[in-house]
């Protein structure tokens, strides 16, 4: 599993693009994490799938009601990443409401989720190789903190708990 002080992996990732720009088409938009990481603080979580009871009722809606306060400590920006295709993500995100606050990224191959070190094979319960839940804090794509949840819990990776560790590292610096 990656560790607090190490880089993250430079695997792609996507993001469905809605509004074309400088270099990006609208659709699917693969990125490099470390390109995309560089110079930036990112809470970065993950889940086990989009649109699951735990992901869409709790995980997502947490860091969308507290994307503000996120920003507001110094985050430049918000990744959820599953293992699902950037289609997927995208519905998922407009469902939520996350335009603008939280950046839905797919990992549709679980690489990313591989490796970190995150990943967890769901096969007997339909659902493949998937994301282990975790959130983590990136500075300039060097892993600041890292909040891996056991399996079946939600209680270290939820928006709350990581405003409060970046406030913490805040008061601590």
């Amino acid at each position: 599993m990656i560790e607090v002080g190490k880089t993250l992996p430079d695997v792609p990732l996507f993001e469905f693009v809605d509004v074309a720009a400088e270099g990006c088409s609208v659709g699917p938009t693969e990125f490099s994490v470390r390109e995309r990481a560089q110079g930036k603080r990112i809470v970065i979580f993950g889940v086990p799938g989009a649109f699951t009871p735990t992901c869409s009722a709790s995980h997502v809606p947490g860091y969308v009601q507290t994307s503000q306060a996120l920003f507001d400590a110094g985050v430049d920006e918000i990744w959820c990443v599953s293992v699902n295709d950037a289609h997927v993500m995208r519905a998922w995100g407009q469902s939520l409401g996350t335009a603008g606050k939280v950046k839905m990224i797919a990992d549709g191959n679980a690489a990313f989720a591989r490796a970190l070190g995150l990943d967890q094979d769901l096969t007997r319960r339909g659902m493949g190789i998937r994301s282990q839940r975790y959130a983590m804090v990136a500075e300039d794509g060097v892993v600041k903190l890292l909040a891996a949840e056991a399996p079946g819990k939600f209680e270290v990776s939820d928006a709350d708990s990581i405003a409060a560790a970046l406030k913490a590292m805040h008061e601590r610096s």
